[in-house]
């Protein structure tokens, strides 16, 4: 059953990001865009309970990888109007997401959580590298992952703002294939009409870069360990984009083409 669009009003939190712009321009509704280049910061209590008046609906993202903080501002979406939210979570159940799962589930709401795979976006990371020298230099070549569009993110995430079909459900979202880092700066590559060389990169060097480049060191010896287990045991790929929104995930040179822009010089 579809929620009355009539009197909804939905915050959309981290709205000048890949995925809340996403779900800001495919909404229907009234929507309040909430990040801090309007205004609003998700850590302060004060913020989010003067961006939630007359509010229904929010769609969260937690930009960090802890939930520190995170429990006084569901306390104070839950003591809000608001009835449901849906919560941009992670797949591999890294303990962050659960941890922020479960205070939401606990603070009475309606809730559904979205569980994307890599993100597309985070290719982003080789532009610089790319219109530099048109050599991207990586850990694990091989490893290859179902990346998700922002587009397909969003597009479930409205669905479960605007329907009451998806409370309840934690959604395991990814693209239609798996694509390895050395095929993803192929396809770039080819898209923007280049040619592109993947160089691997020993993990060691790659973990000093995260640190250095302000990845807390737990963070990183746990990304890295993730990525090396998944090059013999990738994520699953799965049809929950077509199955929620009624179309297949875009793959990962659609989202390619979707950011030329991004990658050539």
């Amino acid at each position: 059953m579809t929620l009355h669009a009539q009197g909804m009003t939905i915050l959309v939190t981290g709205a000048t990001g890949k995925v809340g712009g996403q779900v800001m321009a495919q909404l229907p509704v009234p929507a309040r865009a909430f990040s801090r280049s309007t205004g609003g910061d998700v850590t302060d209590v004060d913020s989010v309970r003067a961006a939630l008046d007359g509010v229904t609906s929010v769609f969260l993202v937690w930009p960090f990888f802890h939930v520190e903080g995170l429990e006084p501002v569901v306390d104070v979406i839950a003591s809000s109007s608001v009835r449901r939210v849906v919560y941009l979570s992670s797949a591999g159940d890294p303990e962050w997401a659960l941890a922020a799962e479960a205070l939401i589930e606990k603070s009475g709401v309606e809730w559904t959580f979205l569980r994307p795979t890599g993100f597309a976006g985070n290719t982003l990371l080789w532009a610089d590298e790319i219109k530099a020298s048109g050599v991207v230099r990586a850990p694990y070549g091989q490893l290859a992952r179902p990346l998700i569009h922002e587009y397909d993110m969003a597009a479930v995430g409205v669905r479960a703002l605007l329907s009451d079909d998806h409370v309840g459900a934690k959604y395991l979202l990814s693209g239609p294939e798996l694509v390895s880092q050395v095929e993803q700066v192929r396809i770039i590559g080819d898209v923007i009409g280049r040619d592109l060389r993947f160089d691997e990169q020993p993990a060691e060097e790659a973990r000093a870069k995260m640190i250095a480049a302000g990845w807390p060191e737990a963070v990183a010896n746990g990304a890295l360990a993730a990525w090396a287990g998944m090059v013999a045991d990738p994520e699953p790929v799965t049809s929950t984009v077509a199955e929620v929104t009624g179309s297949p995930a875009r793959s990962f040179r659609a989202w390619v083409a979707d950011h030329v822009a991004d990658f050539k010089v």
